[in-house]
């Protein structure tokens, strides 16, 4: 059974940093994009950044470039998303998610964890 479960979230106050965490279990997941997702109450999902499904491009919503960095870590089966510079509209539940040669539309991804809460007080 494929699970994603992210941590890292919390309270941060604005231009401060967090690091969400997630690891991957329960399949091989060559092939697969991972991403990070993001959603507000009455809002659609939005992307916001992603590995490519080779593992070696990296691409970021327009909103938070020069911000946030996904990185991975294989030996963990970890993907991480460092966010620099909080504001306040980027408070959101984040989302991971792994989809087989998926790109940046959440409707490409086939497992989603459970989202973790950030919120940036001004």
């Amino acid at each position: 059974q494929v699970q994603l479960v992210e941590s890292g979230g919390g309270l941060v106050q604005a231009g401060g940093s967090l690091r969400l965490s997630c690891v991957a279990s329960g399949r091989t997941f060559s092939g697969y994009s991972m991403g990070w997702f993001r959603q507000t109450p009455g809002k659609e999902r939005e992307f916001v950044a992603r590995f490519s499904w080779s593992g070696q491009n990296t691409y970021y919503a327009e909103s938070v470039k020069g911000r946030f960095t996904i990185s991975r870590d294989n030996a963990k089966n970890t993907v991480y998303l460092q966010m620099n510079s909080l504001k306040p509209e980027d408070t959101a539940v984040y989302y991971c998610a792994a989809g087989y040669y998926a790109g940046s539309r959440g409707s490409e991804y086939d497992y989603w964890g459970q989202g973790t809460q950030v919120t940036v007080s001004s």
